[in-house]
């Protein structure tokens, strides 16, 4: 949904809450079982019971009405959240209220399956490229209460985990970003778990730290860090033979014999070279061929360039 940060004042964001109010008196508390049961929570329909009659903007109401319901975390993780996000549509905010509502519920009764899923439901809910921060924040949230959650081997802290770590990948922040990835890995180890797509959740590790690998390794190279780069890329070359996809290990092979070619070590990366080649001729892939074929062939000259400057050298 879309947002804009606070600036400027404003006035007071909520009322005194002992003020009397028409639609103040609860006799049951909505963060309570008895009234969860009494009025289940439907992920269709995102409404609350926000008098919409009230003059208080709604802004006001959704953080008045938590408080008034019972449910003082979700009141308090409602109100920082609106000190920075000055927001104005109804829907995002009574859904918001709901589903914090619902967190803190299951959350008092040890249902941490539950308060996850409502979490998630509000990182996925935040989609605008200026809401990112708020999709951050209830992904966080949603692998705390994964981590609380046992009933499910840790499916779902491993999905968390894979989540945290593309934040922090966003962010550019990669050693933040591989401690969850390595999590992630580590969980789905032998596990048949899948996404919803039905691709296998190890795979998707194997790819992901593949891919954060190689990152790690051009960055090194830049730096001239030529020992480290090679060892992350290495790993990179390693995570694609175990996702067990053979473009990702051809592709993973011609950078690793890039990396050793940029030290001088010809022999080594005409290994890794002749792979991707192999590679590629099973999976008919034509420009990777050719990239390697090339490839092979500035080692070979540099190989003959050496070999020239020994034979005058003696």
């Amino acid at each position: 949904m879309s947002s804009a940060l606070v600036s400027g004042s404003r006035t007071p964001l909520l009322p005194d809450i002992y003020k009397p109010h028409k639609h103040s008196e609860t006799p049951t508390s909505k963060c309570s079982p008895e009234w969860m049961k009494e009025n289940p929570v439907h992920p269709a329909a995102e409404t609350t019971q926000i008098p919409t009659e009230s003059a208080e903007p709604l802004r006001q109401r959704v953080c008045v009405a938590l408080l008034r319901e019972g449910c003082p975390r979700a009141f308090a993780q409602m109100f920082s959240l609106l000190q920075r996000w000055d927001a104005a549509d109804p829907h995002a905010l009574r859904t918001l209220q709901q589903r914090l509502a619902s967190a803190e519920t299951a959350e008092t009764h040890g249902q941490y399956g539950e308060a996850y899923d409502n979490h998630m439901f509000l990182a996925r809910f935040f989609t605008e490229p200026e809401d990112k921060w708020l999709k951050h924040h209830f992904i966080q949230l949603a692998l705390h209460s994964a981590r609380k959650f046992k009933m499910d081997s840790g499916k779902r802290e491993a999905e968390a985990n894979l989540h945290m770590g593309q934040v922090y990948l966003e962010k550019g922040q990669l050693e933040r970003a591989q401690e969850h990835y390595e999590v992630f890995y580590h969980l789905t180890m032998g596990r048949t778990w899948q996404d919803p797509s039905g691709r296998m959740h190890h795979s998707r590790s194997c790819e992901e730290l593949q891919k954060l690998f190689t990152l790690l390794g051009q960055r090194l190279l830049q730096a001239q860090d030529y020992t480290h780069a090679i060892k992350m890329f290495n790993e990179a070359y390693q995570m694609a033979k175990e996702s067990g996809d053979r473009g990702s290990e051809g592709e993973a092979a011609y950078r690793l014999g890039l990396a050793y070619q940029s030290t001088g070590d010809q022999k080594t990366a005409k290994q890794f070279f002749s792979v991707c080649m192999e590679i590629s001729t099973i999976l008919k892939n034509a420009d990777s061929l050719g990239r390697a074929y090339e490839a092979i062939a500035k080692s070979l000259e540099r190989n003959t360039g050496k070999l020239f400057a020994l034979l005058f050298d003696s």
